[in-house]
């Protein structure tokens, strides 16, 4: 918008329960007070929520492995166009870095390149390594990413034919202190239960997927303040799986059929239990782009209420990863909708209006 100011009149969530009735972009930046001079006015109308996150998204990644800078930028621009301005990347085998010097493209905060057992995730994806080199790894992604790193928690064993723990508890406790040191958090994939108490042992900040959250776990999480992206877009997808994989494997794909049919439990009985919970759609592998405003909505199914469900993509979520929301001075990244996404999330799908930086994307 060059020197433009933009305002925007309406209801201007800046949180859950602190509404306003307009806003002003100045020089790029949120401000609630009007400009004593503007030359040039652009005013819009509507309901606005903070630039929404994924929190668990792989820009630079296909089901291959790392893809092309072409490639890279329609999945962020895909992303932008459905609202999400701020993604933490959970793990690409992709250098994005350019992508910080765009001004037209979502911000992202990296977890580094996957940390996996050798031959036990998908192929080109992870640094495939033993236990007795983790804690190497984990501090060389630490120093590489944005304050996170991404563990592969379970994959399939062949031999067993299920899902197994990737990592023995002493590993895991050496390599979650390494990233600490470095002030970086952890993450780690994770579909079954087996993995989950070695992991809150040694110290764990969060858990992608979660689907083998149990009974006696839960509130340990919930003590711990372990956050959860529950990813629901991407559990959608354990039904399939599990036929793939039925004559090779078919302990394996039981177990991912129950984990698939309880996956609105789990995470209900999570945010009940007081679990942070975030939304992230997995977008990248397999999974297209642009899909928060669906995880949202499976959030709702399982159990958030909109707002709650809202504020994992939004407030919340800003919140927990260190970035700012609409906040005085704050760069103005937000989104404009024709209707009140507390009453229907649904209404994230169609978003009129995206500001990026200040600026409109046209």
């Amino acid at each position: 918008m060059s020197d433009a100011v933009l305002h925007v009149r309406g209801r201007v969530l800046v949180g859950p329960e602190d509404v306003r009735d307009e806003l002003w972009v100045v020089d790029g930046r949120v401000s609630f007070t009007r400009p004593p001079t503007a030359a040039d006015v652009r005013t819009v109308s509507g309901w606005v929520l903070p630039g929404l996150v994924d929190a668990h998204c792989h820009v630079g990644l296909d089901a291959h492995g790392a893809v092309d800078a072409a490639t890279s930028e329609k999945q962020a621009l895909t992303d932008r166009d459905a609202g999400t301005l701020l993604i933490r990347d959970a793990g690409s085998a992709a250098d994005t870095r350019w992508i910080d010097e765009r001004e037209d493209l979502p911000r992202i905060i990296r977890a580094g390149r996957h940390i996996a057992r050798t031959r036990r995730y998908i192929r080109n994806y992870a640094h495939e390594i033993e236990p007795g080199d983790l804690a190497a790894y984990v501090r060389a992604e630490a120093r590489r990413g944005d304050g996170w790193v991404k563990l592969v928690g379970d994959w399939i064993d062949r031999e067993r034919g299920d899902l197994a723990a990737c990592w023995p508890g002493d590993a895991l406790a050496e390599a979650i202190a390494a990233a600490h040191e470095e002030g970086a958090r952890v993450t780690a994939h994770c579909f079954a239960a087996e993995s989950l108490p070695d992991l809150l042992a040694a110290g764990i900040d969060c858990v992608e997927h979660a689907t083998g959250l149990t009974e006696e776990l839960i509130p340990v999480f919930a003590e711990r303040g372990v956050a959860i992206v529950p990813t629901l877009v991407n559990i959608a997808t354990f039904p399939s799986l599990a036929a793939g994989g039925e004559a090779k494997f078919p302990a394996w794909s039981a177990h991912m059929r129950r984990l698939h049919e309880r996956r609105y439990d789990t995470v209900g009985a999570a945010h009940e239990a007081g679990v942070p919970i975030f939304v992230g759609t997995d977008a990248g592998g397999s999974l297209a782009h642009g899909l928060v405003a669906d995880e949202v909505a499976e959030l709702v199914k399982a159990g958030l209420s909109p707002a709650e469900a809202l504020s994992a993509a939004s407030w919340g979520a800003r919140a927990w990863l260190g970035r700012p929301g609409l906040e005085e001075g704050a760069p103005a990244d937000f989104v404009v909708y024709g209707q009140d996404p507390r009453a229907d999330v649904r209404v994230l799908a169609a978003p009129e209006l995206v500001v990026l930086r200040g600026r409109v994307v046209e």
